[in-house]
C-alpha cells in the first residue's frame, strides 16, 4: 500500500509504516528528522500522487483549543489553519485519517470520529488526541497500560517545545500500522459516511 504521511518531519508513523512493508513517504515543510523517504515542501504538491491511505497531521497552533484565550487575536489565521484542514479531508485518496489535538475542528467542521489517549497504547501518559477518519476504522487500543502523566502539557518553555508536544507516540504510529495498514484488504465505505 502507498501511505503518505503529511506534515510529519519526525519520520515516526512513516518508519511505522515501512516496517509494516508499506511504501511510505512523510512530507512537511521541514526536513525529515530521520532518513527515510521525504518530501520537504507543500504537501498539495503530492496530494495526488496515487496514494492509497494518508495520515495528516496539520500543524494545531492556530487550531487547538488549549490555545483558545489567543484567538480573538489570530482569527485569519485560524480561517486558514480550517481552510487547509478542510482540502486536506478533501484529498483524492480514498483513506484519510486526520489527527490533532481537541480543537475548532470539532465545532467548525465535524467531530472526530475517536478520541485516543497514549496510555492505550502503551505510554503511561496523556494527551486527548482526535482523530477525523475516512475509509478506516477507529484504532482499537493495543497496550492499556497504568500511570496518567501529563508529561506532554507539563512540558516547560523553550524552543523545541512545539516539536516534542506534537510528536507522535511510538505505540499509536505501531497501531495506524497494523491496523490501518491493512484497511486496503476491506471494503471501502462511502465517501459521505466517516
Amino acid at each position: 500500500m502507498r501511505v503518505l504521511v503529511g506534515c510529519e518531519s519526525s519520520g515516526i508513523v512513516r518508519d511505522a509504516m515501512m516496517r509494516a512493508g508499506h511504501d511510505a513517504m512523510s512530507c512537511d515543510l521541514l526536513p525529515t528528522e530521520r532518513p527515510g523517504p521525504h518530501y520537504q515542501g507543500d504537501v498539495f504538491d503530492v496530494i495526488g500522487d496515487g496514494w492509497d491511505l494518508a495520515i495528516f497531521h496539520p500543524p494545531c497552533t492556530h487550531l487547538a483549543v488549549s490555545g483558545a484565550r489567543w484567538f480573538k487575536d489570530k482569527q485569519q489565521q485560524q480561517a486558514e489553519a480550517l481552510e487547509f484542514v478542510r482540502r486536506l479531508l478533501l484529498a483524492p485518496i480514498p483513506r484519510i485519517a486526520l489527527e490533532n489535538p481537541v480543537s475548532v475542528i470539532s465545532s467548525r467542521i465535524r467531530q472526530p470520529d475517536q478520541i485516543i489517549q497514549p496510555w492505550q497504547f502503551g505510554h503511561g501518559e496523556t494527551k486527548a488526541t482526535c482523530l477525523w477518519l475516512i475509509g478506516l476504522p477507529p484504532l482499537v487500543p493495543t497496550n492499556i497500560v497504568e500511570g496518567r502523566e501529563q508529561r506532554i502539557h507539563r512540558m516547560p518553555p523553550g524552543p523545541d517545545r512545539w516539536r516534542e508536544r506534537s510528536r507522535t507516540f511510538q505505540g499509536i504510529a505501531d497501531a495506524m500500522a497494523t491496523q490501518w495498514g491493512g484497511a486496503v484488504e476491506q471494503p471501502l465505505p462511502l465517501r459521505g459516511a466517516a
